[in-house]
């Protein structure tokens, strides 16, 4: 269990953070980057929830936690002192969230064009957590190119951007709320 009896520290004072190895890197290395977008797409589902009901909302509670779980992965390098035991996204993760959008898939219409972000709060919200996890996991493939990254760590975050398009359209009253695009409708 986590423990914060003080939150600032002063260690990060000359540009660098602690990964959860005790290894120092400087805040702008890809690694921090990643998980740090990460937690804004965290921060990005909370704002989300505030719109959202039901089984939605709950879904979106189990990915928060799912989220800083995917952040103590990156935090600790696969290939880094303390990589044994380290907190790991497991494959069920992944296929709980496979689950999920499978089910809500089920009760929307096909698309017929893509889909502009907005039509109601709630998919709005989760079309903007959306596009942030997908800078996330771009940082994520970056990263796996360097160094080592689980691989379902990778799945997970390209799952979750698949996951809140699809809660977007389903929060979107069942994708009747849909905003369409129409190609070259303003030339």
């Amino acid at each position: 269990m986590v423990k914060l009896n003080k939150i600032y520290t002063r260690t990060g004072d000359k540009g660098t953070t602690g990964l959860g190895d005790g290894t120092r890197l400087p805040k702008h290395a890809i690694r921090i980057e990643a998980y740090g977008t990460v937690d804004e797409t965290n921060a990005a589902i909370g704002l989300a929830r505030l719109f959202a009901a039901g089984e939605i909302d709950a879904m979106l509670a189990r990915i928060q936690n799912d989220l800083f779980d995917l952040g103590a992965d990156l935090c600790v390098p696969e290939d880094g002192r303390k990589a044994e035991g380290a907190l790991r996204i497991v494959d069920a993760q992944v296929e709980r969230l496979e689950r999920e959008i499978d089910a809500m898939n089920a009760e929307l219409s096909p698309l017929t064009s893509f889909i502009l972000p907005g039509g109601t709060a709630a998919a709005a919200a989760l079309h903007l957590a959306r596009t942030v996890a997908r800078r996330a996991e771009r940082l994520m493939v970056e990263l796996a190119e360097r160094e080592a990254v689980s691989e379902a760590a990778v799945k997970y975050i390209n799952r979750l951007s698949d996951h809140l398009f699809v809660a977007a359209r389903y929060a979107g009253d069942k994708g009747k709320a849909d905003v369409l695009w129409t190609p070259g409708a303003n030339r």
